[in-house]
């Protein structure tokens, strides 16, 4: 193995018994480019791509209560080409990062703590935050976008260098919300955004040449808390959900999210460049849903899979004191119950139907996205370790036959999401791979493996050891290798 291992950043944290601070989730302060690494196996040379994930990965001692969703944004990045593989892991350098790297400790508290723990103003819909750019990652344009659950900056990152190339410079003043969608049939990226001031949300979109081409309201009763979104070929669908900032407790500027199961989850679907006053609206039953898998259009009708949740407002974990155990119940997908569902909405009657289309505890979805917004037959979901945040297998759905199959990554190994890899040349929608970083706690290490999706029940085709083990984290993407290279070369 080939490494160099960049220069060391700050870091005033400590070790700690926080669980969300150690074993999987473990902080790295390295940073490294890797070649020439250990395989099991053999890596597949029919795929041109680069592999990224998105970490919350800490730095500092946290102002008051730490949440694994405050950390630092840290990309891990795994370039594929001719069967041979790149390794590189970067510190986002967010404004605030910078921030706190030259104090030396933390300037901005979490979302677990008051406003007046921060000690200075911050950024996205609450204000006070740390816009650490540490949830989400896509690649639009040829760089990767990396974004903030609550709003922020938007960050870009060459994909293969994981060089900064700082905020992104047509943010509107409220920022961009995690999962923006990128349209790969059209280049274009669609994302939305929301906050505590009227109109409260507001929807745009940026073409292939990374340009601010439309940008809307699209109003929302008062301050929401929307996670995801989803499109189609010619709509895009936003969302009222019924958990929400209590309206009392934030007029003292107290953000705490109170679910409401006796209002129902709204449906914005709006043209793609349309207009507030070309929303259509639509009311189901009441949810919270943090992920969408895929929107398409049939006849008259839009349908729609994402995560219904069951119950969003689980009771703490048991055997834990109520504060650290409602913070664990909130982030365990099988507190949540989180199930794959279908909401079908038909544009000239208004009619809604809804199911669940299994029973399982799943979440964190990919699919080829060479389909998205258009029908697919194969999705895959992962389901999580119960009471914990971390992922531990794989479930592919076959929606033509209504097939599944499970893949399990082992006993105490730890996956990532693991997004849809399409062969070179792929012949049909399955015709590729799944992959994901997974970090193996006997083992002591991580790996990236790649998984044949044609049958997962086999198991990693391969097993990329990396320098490091990595800390678990959020979401991740797979771009085009010849896709980023068209930008990079124009």
């Amino acid at each position: 193995m080939a490494i160099t291992r960049e220069k060391k950043v700050k870091t005033s944290l400590r070790p700690s018994m926080h669980p969300y601070l150690n074993g999987a989730w473990t902080p790295n302060f390295d940073e490294y480019t890797a070649t020439d690494m250990e395989v099991i196996g053999d890596i597949p040379k029919d795929i041109d791509g680069v592999y990224i994930r998105n970490t919350e990965n800490p730095v500092h001692e946290a102002l008051g209560n730490y949440h694994p969703f405050d950390g630092d944004g840290m990309i891990h990045a795994m370039s594929i080409r001719d069967g041979k593989a790149e390794y590189r892991n970067r510190f986002v350098r967010t404004k605030g990062f910078e921030a706190e790297q030259l104090a030396g400790e933390s300037i901005w508290a979490g979302i677990a703590n008051g406003v007046h723990k921060s000690k200075r103003p911050g950024w996205g819909a609450q204000g006070f935050l740390k816009d650490s750019s540490s949830t989400d990652v896509v690649v639009h344009a040829g760089k990767i976008l990396s974004t903030f659950w609550q709003c922020g900056d938007g960050y870009r990152l060459d994909p293969y260098t994981l060089e900064q190339h700082g905020a992104e410079s047509w943010t509107p003043v409220d920022g961009i919300s995690a999962h923006p969608k990128v349209d790969e049939n059209t280049g274009e990226m669609l994302f939305f955004n929301y906050s505590k001031y009227p109109p409260y949300q507001h929807y745009g979109v940026v073409d292939k040449n990374n340009k601010l081409i439309h940008y809307t309201p699209v109003p929302l009763p008062g301050p929401r808390l929307p996670h995801d979104m989803a499109f189609t070929k010619n709509y895009s669908i936003l969302v009222d959900l019924p958990m929400f900032w209590d309206p009392e407790k934030l007029k003292e500027n107290q953000h705490h999210p109170h679910y409401h199961p006796d209002m129902p989850t709204r449906f914005a679907i709006i043209p793609r460049y349309g207009n507030e006053d070309e929303v259509v609206w639509f009311e189901a039953a009441a949810t919270y849903v943090l992920h969408w898998m895929n929107a398409y259009e049939e006849g008259d009708e839009i349908i729609l899979d994402g995560y219904f949740q069951d119950k969003p407002n689980p009771p703490p974990i048991e055997g834990l004191p109520p504060g650290p155990g409602k913070l664990m119940a909130n982030i365990d997908l099988a507190s949540l119950q989180t199930k794959l569902h279908r909401w079908r909405f038909n544009l000239k009657t208004g009619e809604v139907q809804e199911e669940h289309l299994d029973e399982r505890v799943l979440e964190f979805g990919s699919f080829n996205q060479k389909y998205a917004g258009t029908k697919t037959r194969y999705q895959y979901s992962v389901w999580n370790k119960p009471g914990w945040f971390l992922f531990s297998g794989i479930v592919k759905h076959d929606f033509e036959t209504g097939e599944s199959w499970r893949l399990e990554f082992g006993e105490e190994r730890f996956g990532s999401e693991a997004p849809f890899v399409p062969r070179v040349n792929a012949k049909d929608e399955d015709d590729g791979y799944l992959i994901s970083f997974v970090t193996d706690m006997k083992e002591n290490r991580s790996e990236c493996i790649l998984v044949d999706a044609k049958n997962i029940e086999a198991g990693p085709v391969c097993r990329i050891i990396l320098p490091h083990r990595v800390c678990s984290g959020t979401h991740a993407t797979w771009a085009d290798g010849p896709t980023i290279r068209a930008y990079q070369n124009t």
